[in-house]
């Protein structure tokens, strides 16, 4: 279940990438933002100022201020007080442009945070939407190592003990970046798209056995940490027995989907033992992967040209 949003925690969040200067409001903090029903998804909660649906964090920029301005005494007292009335839980105006006197006493009167912002009411919103969009999505926790491997969010599973940490270990000393070690978050924030991120606690930090904790970000550098990145592949390590082994398609490989939060995702397997340089296959399975999303599918060229060479033989 997602955490409530308050306006506090939604201000703190966004205070500094979106420059807020909080001006009315106070006692409003308290307020939490929400999904209600019917809402499938946070980005519905910010929008600029519509009064036919109106959202929780309405956005004022050039034009819905010169709508106001535009307005009879009676009608603009009308449409504040819409404004700060339900369902607005903050509102925000952009641009760098000031609060009309009347809209920052009656959001104070009213208990409505309203903050400013220097920037264009376009990139606020989508500000807004891209945070709200991640903090409702459904999310789930899953046991492995997240990383961005050839420019693609690749998950590394597997049982304990038989040698994620040090895959990992080894695959950021060949240039490649950690994103989450034991325990990444999963959010849906689209019908097809995973977005792996690291619980604070464990950002920066990998175990490896033998060593203990590692941080990634002193030992290598900020280059070698990467803050979220789209899932779209997973490497399942294995031991298998000899029959196992005998039983993976010599052509295409052990590659099947696994079902995270309703998308299906890529999931090669492989199988771990002496003299395996997992990284090379790790490295060798993304590329294959980035091939495969490009419409190449190596098995299927190598069985046409097969095809194709037993048919010049028969003739």
């Amino acid at each position: 279940m997602t955490a409530p949003l308050t306006v506090g925690t939604l201000y703190e969040a966004l205070r500094q990438r979106l420059h807020l200067e909080w001006i009315a409001g106070r006692l409003g903090s308290a307020h939490e933002v929400e999904l209600e029903k019917g809402q499938h998804s946070g980005s519905s909660l910010a929008g600029h100022l519509n009064f036919v649906r109106p959202c929780q964090v309405p956005v004022l920029g050039k034009a819905e201020l010169a709508y106001l301005d535009a307005l009879e005494t009676d009608p603009r007292r009308e449409a504040i007080d819409r404004l700060v009335g339900r369902p607005s839980q903050i509102v925000i105006i952009g641009n760098g442009l000031a609060a009309p006197d009347d809209l920052r006493k009656r959001a104070e009167a009213a208990g409505i945070p309203l903050l400013l912002s220097p920037l264009d009411s376009q990139d606020i919103v989508a500000d807004l939407q891209y945070y709200l969009s991640h903090h409702f999505a459904e999310k789930t926790t899953l046991h492995g190592v997240f990383m961005e491997v050839m420019g693609i969010g690749v998950l590394i599973t597997g049982d304990a003990s038989i040698g994620k940490s040090e895959l990992a270990l080894e695959l950021v000393s060949r240039g490649h970046r950690l994103i989450a070690d034991d325990s990444p978050v999963f959010a849906r924030i689209a019908p097809d798209l995973l977005n792996g991120t690291c619980p604070e606690v464990l950002r920066d930090f990998l175990e490896v056995r033998g060593l203990g904790i590692l941080n990634i970000r002193a030992m290598f550098g900020d280059s070698a940490i990467k803050q979220s990145k789209h899932m779209r592949l997973i490497i399942h390590l294995a031991q298998m027995t000899d029959q196992e082994l005998s039983a993976i398609d010599r052509l295409k490989g052990s590659r099947e989907t696994c079902d995270v939060l309703g998308v299906a995702v890529p999931q090669v397997t492989l199988p771990v033992g002496p003299g395996r340089n997992l990284a090379v296959l790790v490295e060798v399975a993304a590329r294959n992967h980035m091939l495969f999303l490009k419409g190449y599918d190596a098995s299927r060229r190598f069985i046409d040209r097969q095809q194709t060479q037993i048919k010049h033989s028969s003739t």
